[in-house]
């Protein structure tokens, strides 16, 4: 199975702006720039890479979660999971330090230990967790 998105950059990269659209449709020439990730902190005029890092990583979380659930017999009335993704410049440049999930849970039946037991567990078996601590690799290619 596959996932596609794709990002089309205009310009260099202090003045340049872009767009990125997602196969599903979800995003549609959403537009992103220097700007609008690194200087505009409010964060609500356009997107940036990190903020979609930080909502595919609550989203897998929270699905995680919900099959360690599933799993040992309990079904959630609502998991409500917060990303909060740090990212910081470096003399190398920029670097995402951190990510901090704040997850609300409601489920029936469960002791707190187990609930904090299977949250654990889905924090370390998310495919998001797992990739933001993966090699990354790369095929480049110059079209000419």
């Amino acid at each position: 199975m596959k996932r596609k998105a794709n990002a089309v950059w205009r310009g260099n990269g202090l003045e340049g702006a872009g767009t990125m659209t997602t196969h599903s449709g979800a995003l549609k020439d959403q537009p992103y720039s220097t700007k609008l990730r690194f200087q505009d902190e409010e964060g609500r005029a356009g997107t940036n890479p990190e903020e979609l890092i930080a909502a595919a990583h609550a989203g897998c979380f929270s699905m995680a979660l919900s099959f360690q659930l599933a799993n040992a017999g309990f079904t959630a009335e609502e998991l409500r999971t917060e990303a909060v993704l740090t990212i910081e410049k470096e003399e190398s440049g920029w670097s995402i330090k951190a990510v901090h999930l704040k997850l609300t849970g409601k489920v029936p039946g469960i002791s707190a230990e187990k609930f904090q037991e299977l949250a654990g567990n889905a924090k370390k078996g998310c495919p998001v967790s797992k990739v933001l601590n993966a090699e990354i690799t790369m095929d480049a290619v110059l079209e000419g």
